[in-house]
């Protein structure tokens, strides 16, 4: 198997664990503290529903927003680079830098660390940025080939 398909499906793989884990941090505090907003889980528990998730909670899922409008570039953007074949060193590079950047980014948002989470998003924003400029070079290659 190509080693920058390799490298791109362990950057999807990690960035799936990422978001599984900031899922299951929702969990852990709705859990830990028999805290829901739906009528129907606090019933589980035996409990009323609760008006407000617990801030940790609201603060996964802002940090899960976030990756949504993300990390869905990166699998379009970091596939296509794979499907052209845009230069693999650079690829790599990018694909790994990303998901640094967005792990990085998820635990500096839990932990309400500034500046620290804006400068993981705007890595991670330059990353994508760079895969694009790859694949600009890669098409009009493509084109004038």
């Amino acid at each position: 198997m190509n080693s920058v398909l390799v490298a791109y499906a362990s950057c999807v793989l990690v960035l799936f664990v990422k978001m599984l884990a900031l899922s299951c941090y929702q969990g852990f505090y709705r859990l830990r503290q028999l805290a829901f907003v739906n009528p129907e889980d606090a019933a589980v528990f035996g409990r009323q529903a609760g008006v407000q998730e617990l801030p940790q909670v609201q603060r996964a899922a802002q940090a899960w927003a976030n990756d949504l409008e993300n990390i869905p570039l990166f699998f379009a953007l970091g596939g296509l680079c794979v499907a052209v074949q845009t230069p693999g060193a650079a690829t790599v590079w990018l694909c790994g830098g990303f998901t640094l950047a967005r792990v990085l980014h998820s635990v500096a948002y839990l932990r309400a660390w500034q500046p620290w989470r804006t400068l993981a998003y705007a890595a991670g924003l330059a990353c994508l940025l760079g895969m694009a400029g790859l694949l600009t070079g890669g098409i009009l290659q493509g084109v004038g080939g």
